[in-house]
């Protein structure tokens, strides 16, 4: 971070403020409207939605960012991007955003759909009542109540010596490699989880796990847990459905790889920082 660069930050809160101006995050399903310029791509700064001709089918208060409120909102299907913006998919913006309006929209387009699909009681069809000072609804009349859910998933840099493991899923873009990742089973604690995926996906074993990060990921609703782990033994044989290759590489010669707001960047750059210090 420069010297004099000040930090972000984000304070979550329930109950909205009186009205102010606020960063907007409204939705056409996955796509996040953003005001676009031939230099940025931004979060609108609105005091209310339909000051851009936009209605909120529903909207949820989400806290401040550097004392400035934030709301998620959910449009209509046949809603239409005002004149200077657009819709985009998440995806698509990972590059173009800041990182804390990335992670803002990630949490932002998780609370959009745990909003929407929760309007009815899982148990007994009732609809639904918004909690006022806590992020939760509850059923009327059985009592139940429903949170944003979160899928809790691995994601894990495996080294061999001065090589990384990185593969290939037939999801990414041509020729990108990447770590490993999965999903948490019931019952399995994260080491196992890792240990699990990468013998699963590439055939080898692992040891020494140890905790590296975490980061919210909204595709749809996983919070990647980031350990790296060493290899111990095997021979690297994939996983047609999931991996279509993988391969030992030099930190110096690695193939295209995620960008760098990503958690799977941050144990690869973290890899390779160390290995040129060992090389120092």
């Amino acid at each position: 971070m420069h010297p004099f660069q000040v930090p972000h930050t984000f304070i979550p809160g329930i109950e909205p403020p009186a009205d102010a101006i606020a960063h907007w995050f409204a939705f056409v399903g996955q796509r996040l409207l953003v005001e676009q310029t031939p230099d940025s791509v931004q979060i609108p700064q609105l005091k209310s939605l339909s000051e851009i001709g936009l209605e909120p089918v529903r909207i949820q208060f989400l806290g401040w960012l550097d004392g400035q409120p934030c709301y998620s909102a959910e449009l209509s299907e046949t809603a239409i991007a005002p004149a200077g913006m657009a819709f985009s998919s998440l995806r698509e913006l990972h590059e173009a955003l800041t990182e804390p309006f990335f992670a803002l929209a990630a949490r932002a387009v998780q609370i959009v759909a745990w909003d929407r699909s929760h309007q009815y009681c899982g148990h007994c069809a009732t609809p639904m009542i918004q909690l006022v000072h806590e992020r939760a609804k509850r059923c009327p009349s059985c009592g139940l109540r429903q949170y944003p859910r979160l899928s809790p998933a691995i994601i894990v840099l495996v080294y061999r010596g001065e090589e990384v493991l990185l593969a290939r899923s037939p999801r990414f873009r041509p020729g990108m490699y990447s770590v490993l990742a999965g999903f948490v089973e019931p019952g399995e604690s994260l080491e196992d989880t890792v240990a699990r995926e990468v013998r699963e996906e590439v055939g080898v074993a692992v040891k020494d796990i140890r905790y590296f990060g975490s980061q919210p990921w909204p595709f749809p609703d996983s919070l990647m847990i980031g350990f790296t782990a060493a290899y111990a033994g095997g021979d690297l044989v994939c996983e047609p459905a999931e991996i279509e290759a993988a391969a030992w590489f030099k930190p110096h010669d690695l193939p295209p790889i995620p960008g760098k707001l990503s958690i799977a960047r941050k144990l690869i750059d973290a890899f390779v920082a160390a290995a040129s210090r060992s090389d120092a």
